[in-house]
């Protein structure tokens, strides 16, 4: 049976026909719609019967908006951005132009496919005019309503006494602050709480608090132990924070009992929910909870709506949740920017929340304000950078991009007062492997020769995650796919690679689809090395989250590419000594705010960003904003509507 059968001739659904058809394979022609989005408007308008071309047309965009990371689509806006730019600057209206937004809605309203918020229908239409594919609109609501009870549970009986003595005692106050010292705080409000959200920037402490929060949690259970489980959603997340939790733990200085109450191991959400192979399901859901105590889930930004939605739906309502993150990095490949709906609510506490805080604490907090939101008071936001520096051309450089201050951002990269951080013109494509050939000789070398020398492979690892180069696009010459096989012609010019063959001592590889029989997963890293048993012979080794080696035959492997360079998405979840950015001679959609701040703050000592300043500044004054209706779920009507 031949598996890779294409969708319509699986299930054939007949097109539209007359003039809806017309305007979907116009836009289907131009790139603006996909092949399931132009399956799914056909599918609906069969369901629904009447061939309504207003009824296509929004499943189509509904579909498409998923697709680009979107939960939803918001149609007032839509048709308010399509009429404002249609026709301007060569901009070519859309293949079909619905009526006026409300007589649009009203003719979705009144379709039998189409239900209000709470009816299972294929789309939900909510009365602020957004719609959504009826999955996704589960998701949203699930997860909000999830959130916002245990926002408002009251933990059991403190020992206050006890909590004041040991934040005092977990948390010196640091002679770098000027004010509120927020890791304290945050680890006061986990306490009080049962839901926390923490979002700061690198070398902002969440880890180290996070492992502060536990300890203090070890000494309110009465004797009785915890359990703990510590979460993110990559394996390369999940060592990170399982390498800072082992380097931190000793220093806490703890009972025994209470120390070995902390995990030392972390996982992947897929692992810990259960995966079942090949389907979207989890062994852990609302019937079958995580037998947990309290979950702390890392790098939250990188998890999308759907995978949040479940992982919180199979937590006890009596544990705990503490979600870390930066609310500036980008969101997540699939749909959803849940960490950025759950902050924007987040800088100031309730009054009363903050007279408590202050008493536990002894931080003089900033004044509290009324909020409906119960999330008002579980939110904090970690501003003290303990690894830059106030001279840090990285943090400078990573204020100013987070302001949108383009001008400022280029003047710190170009006037070369910051060591740390630097810029480079890049036109030319025609001169990119010239200009390239001798930073990527200088950053691959190390790791390179520790192979030659035959080191052991954990050194190797250790030698290749220094430095990376990162790119915001696949394809082009400027784009990942390019820029690898540039690498290696490098590479090999300097007697560093053989790649007469395709596998050769040294050659990365990044998995690029998930084998669980392996247990090989999309974003792991392997670098191939000579077999320890049989010095002719290549394997490929990875480095897992426990610290073991683990090795394949190259043949073996599932779907894989080169990875001396990776997309900045592919990057989140990793830092590196060094990091060198490549972005495009010409905007593109994906260049972002959020995809800058992301690439500059995976170096940890040094950056330097190749491009064009105009194409720089362009993104930087890009916000990414994803369609969604989580955040006023959350901040602007939480309840009020139950949901609906």
């Amino acid at each position: 049976m031949n598996k890779n059968i294409d969708i319509k001739s699986r299930w054939p659904v007949p097109s539209v026909g007359g003039p809806v058809e017309s305007a979907l394979s116009i836009a289907h022609q131009r790139g603006l719609l996909s092949d399931l989005d132009i399956h799914f408007a056909r599918f609906i308008n069969r369901l629904a019967g009447d061939g309504s071309p207003e009824l296509a047309w929004a499943a189509a965009l509904a579909s498409h908006a998923t697709g680009q990371g979107d939960i939803c689509v918001n149609l007032p806006q839509w048709l308010r951005r399509t009429l404002g730019s249609a026709g301007r600057d060569g901009v070519e209206p859309p293949p079909f132009m619905p009526p006026p937004i409300h007589d649009w809605l009203n003719t979705l309203r009144a379709s039998p496919v189409v239900g209000r918020p709470g009816e299972r229908r294929p789309l939900v239409l909510d009365r602020r005019g957004r719609l959504y594919l009826y999955r996704y609109w589960e998701y949203e609501w699930k997860l909000a309503e999830n959130l916002l009870q245990r926002a408002q549970i009251v933990p059991p009986l403190l020992d206050e006494a006890q909590l004041h003595a040991d934040l005092a005692r977990l948390f010196p106050r640091h002679l770098q602050l000027s004010g509120p010292d927020w890791q304290k705080v945050a680890a006061a409000v986990a306490t009080l709480k049962q839901v926390c959200v923490i979002s700061g920037g690198p070398g902002t402490g969440k880890t180290s608090t996070v492992l502060r929060i536990l300890a203090l949690l070890t000494g309110q259970t009465g004797g009785r132990p915890l359990r703990i489980a510590l979460a993110a959603p990559t394996g390369k997340a999940a060592a990170r924070l399982r390498e800072s939790i082992r380097a931190a733990k000793p220093s806490l200085e703890l009972a025994a009992e209470r120390l070995a109450q902390i995990p030392e191991e972390a996982s992947t959400l897929h692992r810990l929910l259960g995966a079942v192979p090949n389907s979207v399901y989890f062994r852990h859901d609302p019937d079958h909870p995580l037998p947990l105590d309290v979950l702390v889930v890392d790098e939250v930004s990188m998890v999308d709506l759907a995978l949040l939605a479940k992982t919180v739906a199979a937590l006890p309502a009596e544990a705990r949740l503490i979600l870390l993150g930066d609310k500036d990095q980008l969101a997540s490949v699939e749909a959803g920017a849940v960490l950025g709906d759950l902050c924007a609510g987040a800088g100031r506490f309730s009054p009363e929340f903050r007279a408590r805080l202050t008493v536990l604490s002894g931080e003089s907090l900033p004044r509290g304000r009324e909020s409906s939101s119960p999330l008002v008071d579980t939110i904090v936001l970690l501003r003290h950078s303990y690894r830059f520096s106030a001279d840090s051309g990285i943090g400078a450089l990573a204020r100013a991009v987070n302001s949108g201050k383009s001008a400022l951002a280029l003047s710190l990269l170009t006037e070369a007062s910051h060591k740390d951080i630097a810029w480079r013109d890049l036109v030319d494509p025609a001169a990119l492997a010239e200009q390239l050939a001798e930073p990527v000789a200088t950053g691959f070398a190390p790791y390179l020769r520790a192979v030659q020398a035959n080191a052991e492979p954990v050194a190797v690892f250790e030698q290749f995650n220094r430095f990376r180069i990162l790119a915001a696009l696949r394809s082009g010459p400027f784009g990942i796919e390019a820029l690898n096989r540039l690498c290696e012609a490098a590479l090999q010019k300097r007697g560093l690679i053989d790649t007469r063959l395709n596998w050769y001592a040294g050659r990365p590889v990044m998995v690029t689809r998930n084998d669980y029989n392996l247990r090989l997963f999309n974003g792991d890293i392997g670098i191939t090395l000579p077999d320890p048993d049989a010095a002719e012979r290549l394997k490929v080794f990875f480095l897992g989250n426990d610290g073991t080696l683990r090795s394949f035959a190259p043949a073996r492997l599932p779907e894989h590419e080169t990875v001396y360079a990776m997309t900045v998405h592919k990057s989140q979840g990793s830092e590196f000594e060094q990091v060198l950015v490549v972005t495009p001679n010409e905007p593109s959609p994906v260049l972002s705010r959020e995809l800058v701040y992301t690439a500059l703050t995976r170096a940890k000592r040094e950056a330097v960003f190749y491009g064009m300043p105009e194409v720089f500044a362009a993104a930087i004054g890009r916000r990414l904003r994803r369609s969604s209706g989580l955040r006023d779920r959350l901040w602007v009507e939480p309840r009020t509507q139950n949901g609906r």
